[in-house]
């Protein structure tokens, strides 16, 4: 019985420490490539103004777009109660502002969690004939991010942000790892959302 609960504790232990890894791993790659969309997860935004989050994610988007990657930019994300703006039209409204054309940038204001973003993307993308995205996320959410769009038919790679709040000290670096270690495992093990809006993750 003792081997049988240390060999159970020692099978959880790995399965823990190799997805932190691979959360870490993907977190320092950036996968760039031409691809049909890029795709820029929602986080908080102020009356229409981005929060430093959201920013950092939008100018990651920006320069993938003047690179010539992608034809469109997509903007998620939906509203708090009492807000104007969703997250994704105040994403689209930055980038209009830095030179994107209208005609270029697709708002899609749904969904409560990156489970929900990125069905509503799926979704947009079968109708429109794209598949194929650079997903724009903070380092540490990309794996997790990837791994849904992958799930709903994308084939997805990440671009994360390396400016902004969340990549600014070690230790914050630390604790979106590990949040995103429970995160990513509770997906794989429920298909289910794990709630984490409040820390800009979607």
């Amino acid at each position: 019985m003792t081997r049988v609960v240390v060999g159970a504790l020692l099978l959880v232990l790995l399965v823990i420490g190799g997805t932190a890894f691979r959360v870490w791993q993907v977190a320092r790659v950036d996968d760039r490539r031409p691809v049909d969309i890029v795709v820029v997860l929602g986080a908080a935004q102020y009356h229409g103004k981005p929060s430093d989050v959201l920013e950092a994610r939008l100018n990651q988007a920006l320069k993938l777009y003047r690179a010539g990657l992608a034809d469109h930019v997509v903007t998620v994300g939906g509203r708090q109660t009492g807000d104007a703006y969703t997250e994704a039209q105040a994403g689209g409204k930055w980038l209009s502002a830095k030179g994107v054309p209208a005609d270029r940038v697709v708002e899609v204001s749904e969904g409560e969690d990156t489970l929900g973003s990125m069905r509503a993307v799926a979704q947009l993308a079968a109708q429109r004939g794209w598949d194929s995205a650079l997903i724009v996320s903070d380092p540490w959410h990309s794996l997790r991010a990837r791994t849904m769009a992958n799930d709903f038919g994308l084939r997805a790679w990440a671009s994360p942000a390396r400016s902004g709040p969340i990549v600014q000290t070690r230790e914050v670096q630390f604790r979106y790892i590990v949040r995103e270690t429970g995160a990513l495992l509770y997906y794989r093990l429920t298909h289910a959302p794990a709630e984490l809006r409040g820390a800009g993750l979607g």
